[in-house]
């Protein structure tokens, strides 16, 4: 596992969208693994700098999505297919229809979990996984469990990760219970893993994630079992390291 410091949120932000733009520009048909929340915004950003001032092209490029919040349809502001569109997606030159976010809507949550992991594997898995990290530790909605769930599943938010989640909503009360991330495989299929935290608050998961045991119990202590993770993070994130 690489530990990359960094100054502040910015530069975080820099060296992720760096390397991702070096794999787009190396690979044009890359397939992106990405990550919603605050974390990723500003390599979002930086992204759509380098499209806009350097030329940087999407338009070969496909990218599969971690999670959807489940009962919230791709026209809610709070969906993470609006988040998508509104912070990246429609500032560059992808396809739409080479985007792949989980359906928050399906009725039949079982047959889209499985056609979610069928696409990612007959993608070849992701060159790039962007991830967040929760201050209990989850990756995606994977959250402290008794075992790892390896396939896309529907999750149970607990309260920790609903009352993060509340700043993003009017109220802690509008926030859905429930979610459909991907599971493990589909994380671990990543040629490389780039995971970006920021601040105090992710000090101890990150400290567990590096320096504990594989417990399900700190979902992001999987990463361990990978060949090729990148942790990009501030001193303050990194402070038990």
């Amino acid at each position: 596992m690489q530990i990359r410091y960094s100054v502040d949120y910015a530069d975080i932000s820099r060296k992720a969208a760096l390397i991702i733009a070096a794999q787009v520009q190396i690979k044009p048909h890359s397939v992106l693994g990405l990550a919603t929340g605050s974390t990723p915004i500003g390599t979002y950003k930086e992204l759509i700098r380098f499209h806009h001032e350097e030329d940087l092209d999407f338009s070969k490029v496909k990218s599969v999505n971690l999670d959807e919040y489940y009962g919230l349809g791709p026209d809610h502001e709070q969906s993470y297919h609006y988040f998508m569109r509104q912070n990246f997606f429609d500032h560059i030159n992808i396809h739409l229809e080479n985007t792949h976010v989980p359906d928050g809507l399906t009725a039949d949550v079982s047959k889209t979990c499985a056609e979610y992991d069928a696409m990612v594997a007959s993608l070849g898995g992701t060159d790039i996984q962007l991830l967040g990290i929760g201050d209990n530790g989850h990756i995606a909605f994977n959250e402290p469990h008794s075992f790892f769930f390896a396939n896309t599943h529907l999750v149970d938010l607990n309260e920790e990760t609903i009352k993060a989640n509340a700043r993003f909503f009017a109220s802690e009360n509008e926030v859905p219970r429930q979610a459909i991330t991907m599971g493990m495989r589909s994380i671990l299929s990543a040629k490389l893993i780039l995971l970006l935290a920021s601040g105090p608050k992710k000090a101890a998961a990150i400290g567990q994630m590096i320096h504990g045991p594989v417990d399900p119990q700190l979902p992001a202590s999987i990463l361990q079992l990978h060949p090729n993770v990148m942790v990009i993070a501030d001193r303050e994130a990194l402070a038990l390291a």
